[in-house]
């Protein structure tokens, strides 16, 4: 059985996050979008903390009977999918001058979604070492996509500088470079599979590949 839309040969992804750049875009607004995000920074200040302590509780009861509670992976993800909207309404992407909604469900018509596939079972042995041990590499690289990678947070992060770039390019062209949009999206999947990762979420280890554009690589436009 295939899902429609996707190649037969695609190759499973736990983690996928797509995005549609929307068009026309406003030239400026992106000037004001820190101010706009406020509200949604702080309500995700606290929902980040919940974040970790669900991690956690995840932590024990897979190492027990390897499972994820249910409830709690749809929370966590429910975390990652607002997060993923603001930025990607914000310094992540500015992808979209649609402000997101404050929300912890799927949006199925907001332009940035994000899903991770639920596991049946998860491996009590890998649990112990992949979100600190395993994940170490990917912390590097992240860091220098996010920022801060020295960990004092003076570094922008390449994700916010190339976004910042597209900004200056809309203003005088009203137009968001498409290449430069498939680049962003591609540094934004990749920070986003190892959070599902290190978050216990998925046993797959995320690839050292920059899949760029808006869609998953394999899937069909709709």
């Amino acid at each position: 059985m295939t899902t429609p839309g996707v190649r037969p040969s695609a190759v499973y992804r736990p983690v996928r996050l797509v995005a549609v750049l929307d068009a026309p875009l406003s030239r400026w607004l992106w000037l004001v979008k820190w101010i706009l995000v406020i509200p949604h920074l702080v309500v995700l200040f606290f929902l980040w903390i919940a974040f970790v302590l669900v991690s956690v509780v995840a932590f024990f009861s897979i190492f027990i009977n390897e499972r994820y509670p249910r409830a709690l992976f749809d929370f966590n993800l429910g975390v990652l999918r607002w997060s993923w909207r603001v930025s990607y309404y914000a310094y992540g992407a500015l992808g979209t001058d649609r402000y997101p909604p404050f929300s912890l469900r799927e949006e199925p018509d907001y332009p940035a979604r994000l899903d991770v596939a639920y596991p049946e079972r998860l491996s009590r042995g890998l649990v112990l070492v992949k979100w600190w041990l395993l994940a170490i590499p990917h912390y590097l690289v992240i860091g220098v996509f996010s920022g801060g990678w020295r960990g004092d947070g003076g570094e922008p992060g390449l994700i916010g500088l190339l976004a910042l770039i597209a900004a200056v390019i809309l203003a005088f062209t009203s137009c968001y470079p498409r290449d430069l949009f498939d680049l962003v999206i591609g540094l934004n999947r990749w920070v986003f599979r190892v959070a599902a990762y290190a978050a216990l979420m998925t046993d797959e280890y995320p690839p050292f590949r920059l899949d760029q554009g808006g869609r998953e690589p394999g899937e069909l436009p709709p």
